[in-house]
């Protein structure tokens, strides 16, 4: 026989005693429960841990001033969830948990155009924060299936936020000798610069969060040149600075007692031609050198100078960027911009001209229109050829 907690979607009052039926769904409750006054989300919260509503209600009294935040997927995760439920059980209670959420993401929103994290006070991709939201405000605003119950001015105002938080997210990606590279963990809200957050977290450019805010680009539709130029110079940043030959291997040790945790296994950098190229999670700005840090922010140049307890307890190499090059970037569309701006413009009046074309798209074809010199070569200017 199926537990009630294990129901996807459970009725709560039947015709029988003469009431509406109202639906519900154990998730959602759980998650109207752990909202904040102010209309966000905790944390951390072990949604999956809990098998009764009485278990979920337990844990939510052991700590009951647990800050709303974005990170780790929170708030925009419960607003989404909560979004769907309403669509399945016709729940009000689940639409205006999700209408708080949204005015709380919107409130957040710094005049940066970006939002903090839960450590500092920055616009914060650390975590999913900024890429997080952002992704909720672009299925609002588009009226995705779980959002067509939004009126049209908060799709408006979720698409003005929206467009605030590309903005600066543009505006955020670092320029080093003049060329763009990817993002820090957390930039300043008004000079835009990287900052740290925790101690151990120094102003870098980041190989892992800089991977989801490269998704979340090319996953506009009709992306303007800028956003364009954004991907590939990020793109071109994650393949020139792959770590190849090396793999991080794990392996068991006595255990150690760190504070309230045991350590039992350790980390090391092992030499390995077949290995498949790895990130580092941050690169100094001026060098593009892998550096990481201890909790008393010194920072070191190989994993084996970090402490135990932040070698094994944080993510300082991954394969950040692996399925982002050689299966995302590969599928994104490459089109020309008479059809990605002009054919979908609806502001220009076109009319027939007398006269020939041509793209001018590569070399060979600039050759044609060009009187070639009797090496071959086509020069438009004044030039010194060696």
């Amino acid at each position: 026989m199926l537990r009630p907690a294990l129901i996807a979607i459970i009725l709560t009052s039947t015709a029988l005693d003469g009431q509406t039926e109202t639906k519900t769904d154990p998730r959602a409750e759980m998650e109207t429960l752990f909202q904040n006054p102010d209309g966000g989300w905790p944390k951390n919260v072990e949604w999956g841990s809990f098998k009764t509503m009485q278990e979920a209600e337990k844990d939510k009294e052991r700590d009951k001033n647990r800050k709303s935040t974005f990170d780790n997927s929170a708030t925009y995760t419960q607003i989404r969830n909560l979004a769907k439920s309403y669509k399945a059980t016709e729940n009000r209670r689940y639409r205006q948990a999700a209408r708080r959420g949204l005015d709380y993401i919107l409130r957040e929103q710094r005049p940066s155009g970006g939002w903090r994290g839960s450590d500092v006070d920055a616009i914060t991709f650390n975590d999913g924060a900024m890429t997080g939201g952002m992704q909720l405000l672009r299925e609002v605003s588009e009226a995705q299936a779980h959002f067509s119950w939004t009126d049209k001015q908060t799709r408006r105002k979720a698409n003005q936020a929206l467009e605030r938080a590309i903005r600066v997210t543009l505006d955020c990606q670092i320029r080093v000798n003049g060329h763009k590279t990817a993002w820090c963990q957390q930039h300043d809200h008004k000079s835009l610069k990287p900052v740290k957050a925790r101690t151990y977290e120094l102003p870098s450019i980041s190989g892992a969060e800089s991977v989801d805010i490269v998704r979340f680009l090319m996953e506009i539709k009709t992306p303007s040149d800028e956003v364009t130029e954004a991907i590939e110079s990020a793109i071109a940043w994650f393949q020139k600075s792959a770590i190849k030959g090396i793999r991080i291997e794990s392996f068991p040790i006595d255990p150690v007692k760190d504070l309230n945790k045991t350590i039992s296994s350790d980390k090391r950098v092992v030499m390995d031609p077949n290995a498949e190229p790895t990130w580092a999670r941050f690169y100094e700005i001026d060098t593009n050198r892998p550096f990481f840090c201890n909790r008393d922010g010194i920072k070191v140049y190989s994993l084996d100078k970090v402490k135990l307890e932040r070698r094994t307890g944080y993510s300082w190499y991954g394969g950040y960027a692996t399925s982002l090059l050689a299966r995302d970037y590969p599928k994104l569309e490459k089109i020309s911009v008479d059809y990605a701006i002009m054919e979908n413009a609806r502001n220009i009046v076109c009319a027939d001209g007398a006269f020939s074309w041509d793209d001018l798209g590569s070399w060979p074809v600039l050759a044609r229109h060009l009187k070639p010199d009797a090496a071959g070569n086509c020069v438009v200017g004044d030039l010194v050829q060696i």
